[in-house]
């Protein structure tokens, strides 16, 4: 599939799953930058990720924006995750919200096991 059609289809997702988030949870989401990559960058495989990650969370938690240099945000791995669901549109568009919910519960404070424990992992 097209980049542009990517990144269309998970701009959407991203807009319907912050939408249905409960309003204190979807004000502090809405400031958090998202960003669509087609795969991470030289560097992020660098740090140690695997080239196949789907999404990653970058930052401070909301809990310690007050210190933070630089604003948290969201990375999203679009060619990685349409690979893994090896082209199917709906386990697309599943995945993408799934790995958004993922990062944001990294930006809420939730480690490994939290986000295992609510099925997001």
């Amino acid at each position: 599939m097209r980049w542009e059609e990517l990144e269309r289809i998970a701009r959407e997702e991203v807009t319907g799953t912050l939408a249905a988030l409960p309003a204190d949870l979807k004000t502090r989401a809405d400031a958090l930058p998202i960003v669509c990559e087609r795969v991470p960058a030289a560097a992020i495989i660098a740090d140690g990720f695997e080239p196949d990650i789907l999404g990653l969370f970058v930052g401070h938690e909301f809990a310690e924006e007050a210190h933070a240099v630089l604003p948290a945000q969201i990375l999203l791995f679009l060619e990685n995750i349409w690979e893994m669901v090896e082209g199917d549109e709906e386990e697309f568009r599943f995945e993408v919200r799934t790995t958004l919910m993922h990062e944001l519960g990294h930006y809420l404070g939730l480690d490994e096991d939290d986000l295992d424990a609510r099925g997001l992992l």
